[in-house]
């Protein structure tokens, strides 16, 4: 397979108005919930990366009728809960996680037996976090030694209603015992220690079927009703428009606007981490979208000091902290995440990817089980590797336009999962980034 690479050269100020790709998980959802509606959904806005990708050619293979995607727009023919036909072979989520733990609960409940399997990264992440809650509502869910994909899935369980109280907050959970719970007898209700993403409940409600929620406690039960098909239009990524917030933040002279960005409160951590950082970031022309809170992001280049990161924002940031770390880096004084040790189970583990980068490039850096202590400094040139992880990637090519010399970025491939077209919308702004190949 080949290998791409980013070699950034450090640059001055960064200037315009950008509109980064679709929300990622907006997206997936999107697309799952269009799948078993009654009736025709036109999504505008989706995030036309590999991940998604891989959710609209598996409901392809579930026979689904889906038009595009052309240029964000996608037609999705609904065959309603009980209309998904068994796949003829094992379908494959790539690099996509959410993807794969969404669909274990949507399968899980289906007449007909399927597989999940990925690439070799998704292959060596945990499953069992959704396996063993979905196992409890009566599905016939295995997976390999360790809790790993694949998940092979047996059809045709009776599913039974469970209230989970869930160890570590985490929307993937939540969302597959959700999906299953439409299909379960009686109630389903999930609890969270701390709020996560809450797009899968804001739209079953906009596709009609009834949730409840009351504090950190949500609620489903089995046959409610159809969806109703509709019209959705995905908003911009806050967590791809936090490289350009960090940017805009930590070069000097810059201000950049990011247009239509998805303002979802249980997203908004990594606003909040920043501006208690310092970074000078307005919430412009507010307005809601399909249930969803939407606004422009005005960033301008501010000085960043070191916090002790509040550990109730962890859960709300956090496929933002490698860019935070990044902000960090740049920072006066030491930043401290702790509670965050999802971030080891990610795409890799990027609490020891993220201090190995940044100790390359010349910042001190402690590492502890569940987080880093990271102290500010002037960044070296040099080379760091992504561990194959798209977050990571982006991370390290903003850092680079700030070091005192040139950087590589190796193994960027994987950043086309969630941010297709990341080098020419930096390249754009200001940013000197070259791709090469391999």
């Amino acid at each position: 397979m080949a290998t791409i690479d980013y070699d950034v050269t450090p640059g001055g100020a960064l200037q315009g108005s950008l509109r980064v790709p679709g929300d990622k998980s907006i997206s997936h959802r999107s697309v799952i919930l269009s799948a078993l509606a009654q009736g025709e959904s036109r999504i505008s806005g989706l995030l036309e990366g590999e991940d998604v990708l891989g959710t609209v050619a598996a409901f392809r293979a579930l026979g689904v009728a889906i038009d595009g995607p052309d240029k964000g727009h996608l037609r999705v023919q609904g065959v309603g809960l009980h209309g998904l036909q068994a796949p003829r072979a094992p379908l494959d989520f790539g690099n996509s996680g959410t993807a794969m733990r969404l669909m274990a609960g949507l399968l899980c409940a289906q007449p007909f037996s399927s597989e999940l399997i990925g690439d070799q990264s998704l292959m060596s992440r945990p499953m069992a976090r959704v396996a063993l809650p979905l196992q409890r509502m009566g599905a016939q869910i295995d997976t390999a030694g360790g809790g790993r994909p694949p998940l092979a899935i047996r059809g045709g369980a009776r599913l039974t209603g469970i209230r989970y109280e869930m160890p570590v907050a985490s929307a993937q959970v939540k969302s597959a015992i959700l999906l299953a719970g439409l299909y379960a007898q009686g109630e389903t209700t999930v609890v969270e220690p701390a709020p996560s993403r809450d797009h899968t409940e804001r739209m079953l409600a906009g596709f009609g079927y009834p949730v409840e929620r009351m504090g950190r406690a949500v609620t489903v039960r089995g046959g409610a009703g159809p969806l109703r098909a509709g019209t959705l239009e995905v908003p911009a990524d806050l967590s791809s428009a936090a490289f350009f917030l960090v940017a805009g933040s930590i070069v000097p002279g810059s201000r950049l606007v990011l247009a239509r960005v998805g303002i979802n409160p249980t997203r908004t951590g990594v606003i909040d981490i920043l501006r208690a950082m310092g970074a000078r970031i307005d919430v412009q022309r507010e307005t809601i979208v399909n249930g969803e809170p939407v606004a422009d992001l005005l960033v301008e280049a501010s000085t960043l000091r070191g916090v002790a990161v509040d550990p109730a924002l962890v859960p709300l940031a956090i496929d933002e902290f490698p860019i935070l770390f990044v902000a960090a880096a740049c920072a006066e004084g030491t930043t401290v995440v702790r509670g965050a040790r999802e971030l080891r189970v990610k795409e890799s583990d990027r609490l020891a990817v993220m201090a190995q980068g940044l100790t390359a490039l010349g910042i001190r850096v402690e590492e502890f089980e569940d987080g880093l202590a990271i102290t500010g400094g002037p960044l070296r040139g040099g080379v760091v590797d992504s561990g194959g992880d798209h977050r990571i990637a982006m991370a390290f090519a903003v850092a680079a336009h700030r070091a005192q010399g040139p950087v590589r970025v190796r193994d960027c491939r994987n950043v086309a999962t969630s941010f297709p077209g990341f080098d020419g919308l930096a390249r754009a702004v200001g940013m000197h980034i070259r791709v090469s190949g391999s």
